[in-house]
């Protein structure tokens, strides 16, 4: 094994296996390694122009003769050895002489270190299992590997971050996290540790991520190379700083989505969107957004409005802006057999292979095919079809569903990309969905970007990704589990985030329980980044036609406005549609610190109060921006929430306005129409007046 320095970079190589260990950004290292001479070019999330950072490389030769030679045994088996650390800034890379790589902070302690257990050397703790920590195992007959890369565990370590699953657990030590999309789920391979330091997998393939207590393990199904990112920092905040300048930070989101957004399955019609439209200004009722679901198409893969039932998009995007609504419109990646778009996409080489079977990605509504959406010659052949169809009418927000993309089944290893196998890259998919609108707008000379869509992966953040969390159950179970999962998507980079208020699937309109959840779900849209109505209500309607031209037509789900669940549900949801305007000067201003510092706007207590023990404890409140700590109410029959305040701060209840000193728990009142707010240190805000 030679240890060395080249340029900037210190190298570990032995044989054809190379480790190259380079400092990236302020306080960060980038670390790669290759089991063949050539090391894989491709950046995979780690594409910013980085400022250009000269290290601290040292080299030290020390003596690594066993311990029980002495006197004349001592000269004959004396060894010497080199050993070497590269530090940039607050993060120092030692390497053993065996190859072993521990990183620390600038005050010499202990962030992580990798897992070894062989038996190379006896005058120190050892098994002889065998187990390295980077391992490249070769899949047979190609030129691609299995990944695994192991590091120690600790006992006194909280893991946040990775992005968006379907679980209880802000904290994700003692989670086993699949790496891969799925409808609800969106892998994001970023975490923030307790120890003060933050880890990214640069790494778009198919695999597992398992904190445990024994170990940390990443592991790759099929890839080129290990690739991760390291930072250290003393604050989450830098943490966080540090990761998005390496990512992109997101732009500064467009004022529109700064307040309310209504949203149902589905609008059927032009008439039923602008009656809508205009029963909400009639009641003085604010809103800044309106959205035109799926299958207002001719057919999947047309990109184009079905002309029967929207027969003017020109003049009703017209209307919306008088009203000062933004119209937000549904676009799927899938393609019809039967589409217009079809056979040039298909000669083209833009639509997703399969290595096996047919070529049925999903047989929902029609037999069809994903779009590749890794492919640059797809992604702008999509866009240009949305440009004729819904640009040049004024629609200038788009609805980017089915992003995962949601195979049917999630056989990851029988389909393939333009960028390679799904295995490799499959999660790289929701990236290039997004990448392509945003180029397109771009070119448009459009500056205030923002696309709705159902996943994302590190870097989406940098195409104006907003992320909602899938189609989620009605229910307060599924409540809970949204608001970790929209803080973990904020950790991990990713700070425009919201939820299908309600939930997506399984309620009923006239169902009393249910009416309890919208409400206190609703109070608690009020305070996400983005406040965003949705959902598919029961009971459906009945079609009114089974076919239309040869194609399957979808009908709709109950009324999803806020007058629709009763008088006294609407006075209160009215309330907080008010609560977001009287915000907005607020929340404007959180999203300006996430475009600069990538700062998340939803974030857990731990993120502004490190040095309170407690605030990494708490799991179901957050901080939303600095000043405000909101504790949703997700409990039946619920009439008080119990708070934990952090230390070094005084507190004011927005509801009582009774102040309390930071460091201790209380209990609030939380009647039906009132979501707990603690206010910081004295900062005036208008929420229950």
């Amino acid at each position: 094994m030679r240890i060395y320095q080249e340029g900037n970079r210190l190298v570990i190589a032995e044989g054809k296996s190379a480790v190259w260990i380079e400092p990236w950004g302020a306080n960060s290292l980038r670390v790669r390694m290759s089991a063949v001479p050539q090391m894989d070019a491709n950046d995979w999330a780690l594409t910013e122009k980085m400022e250009d950072i000269t290290p601290q490389i040292a080299f030290e030769e020390i003596d690594v003769t066993d311990p029980w030679y002495r006197g004349e045994a001592y000269a004959k088996y004396h060894q010497r050895a080199k050993q070497a650390r590269i530090t940039n800034g607050k993060i120092t890379a030692k390497v053993s002489h065996e190859g072993w790589i521990s990183y620390y902070n600038q005050r010499g302690e202990l962030l992580t270190e990798e897992y070894w257990r062989t038996r190379d050397r006896i005058n120190r703790y050892c098994v002889p299992l065998r187990v390295v920590a980077r391992e490249l195992r070769p899949l047979q007959g190609g030129s691609d590997f299995e990944l695994t890369a192991r590091f120690e565990a600790f006992d006194d370590e909280k893991i946040f971050g990775m992005g968006q699953y379907q679980e209880k657990n802000l904290n994700k030590k003692g989670a086993v996290l699949e790496l891969a999309h799925r409808n609800s789920q969106a892998s994001v391979p970023f975490m923030v540790s307790s120890r003060g330091y933050g880890f990214f997998w640069n790494n778009p393939a198919v695999g597992t991520a398992t904190f445990g207590t024994n170990k940390t393990e990443w592991h790759a199904r099929s890839t080129k190379k290990l690739d991760y990112f390291i930072t250290a920092g003393d604050t989450p905040a830098e943490i966080e700083a540090q990761y998005s300048l390496a990512t992109g930070r997101t732009p500064m989101m467009p004022e529109y989505g700064l307040g309310y957004w209504q949203c149902k399955l589905r609008y059927r019609t032009q008439d039923e969107l602008l009656a809508v439209a205009r029963e909400h200004k009639r009641r003085g009722l604010p809103m800044d957004a309106i959205v035109i679901d799926f299958f207002h198409w001719t057919m999947q893969g047309d990109f184009k409005f079905e002309p029967l039932d929207w027969p003017d998009p020109e003049a009703m995007v017209r209307e919306l802006k008088e009203l000062g609504i933004e119209t937000v419109v549904s676009v799927w990646p899938t393609v019809d057999e039967r589409s217009e778009n079809f056979g040039r996409m298909s000669d083209m080489g833009y639509l997703v292979n399969a290595d096996r079977g047919n070529q049925n990605h999903m047989t929902w509504m029609g037999n069809t095919v994903f779009y590749d959406a890794t492919h640059p010659g797809a992604q702008k052949y999509v866009w240009e079809r949305c440009r004729e169809n819904y640009y040049r009418y004024g629609i200038r927000c788009f609805w980017l569903d089915e992003a995962e993309p949601e195979y049917g089944p999630y056989d990851f290893d029988n389909y393939r990309y333009y960028a390679g196998p799904a295995l490799q890259c499959t999660n790289t998919y929701p990236v290039g969905y997004a990448k392509g609108f945003y180029d397109g707008l771009r070119a448009e000379g459009e500056t205030d970007i923002m696309s709705l869509v159902r996943c994302a992966w590190a870097g989406s953040q940098k195409y104006g990704v907003l992320t909602w969390s899938g189609d989620i159950y009605s229910s307060f179970r599924a409540m809970r589990e949204q608001l970790q999962a929209g803080l973990n998507m904020g950790i991990a980079g990713i700070p425009w985030w919201t939820s299908d208020i309600g939930g997506f699937l399984g309620g009923d309109i006239s169902d009393p329980a249910f009416r309890e959840l919208l409400v206190r779900w609703f109070a608690w849209g009020a305070f996400c980044p983005v406040f965003r109505m949705h959902g598919e209500r029961s009971p459906w309607h009945e079609r009114e036609q089974e076919f239309r031209n040869g194609v399957r037509q979808l009908t709709s789900g109950q009324d999803n406005e806020v007058w629709s669940f009763g008088e006294d549900n609407y006075e209160i949801l009215k309330k907080y549609l008010f609560i977001r305007e009287n915000l907005r000067p607020y929340i404007r201003t959180c999203m300006q610190q996430a475009s600069e510092n990538g700062s998340p706007v939803m974030r857990p207590l731990f993120y502004d109060f490190p040095e309170d023990p407690a605030s990494w404890e708490v799991e179901d409140s957050y901080m939303f921006g600095p000043d405000l700590l909101v504790s949703p109410v997700m409990e039946a029959g619920a009439d008080s929430r119990t708070i934990y305040l952090p230390r070094g701060a005084q507190w004011t209840d927005a509801y009582t306005h009774k102040v309390y000193e930071g460091g201790q728990t209380v209990t609030v009142p939380a009647p039906i129409d009132v979501i707990p707010v603690m206010v910081r240190d004295g900062k005036a805000f208008r929420i229950y007046e």
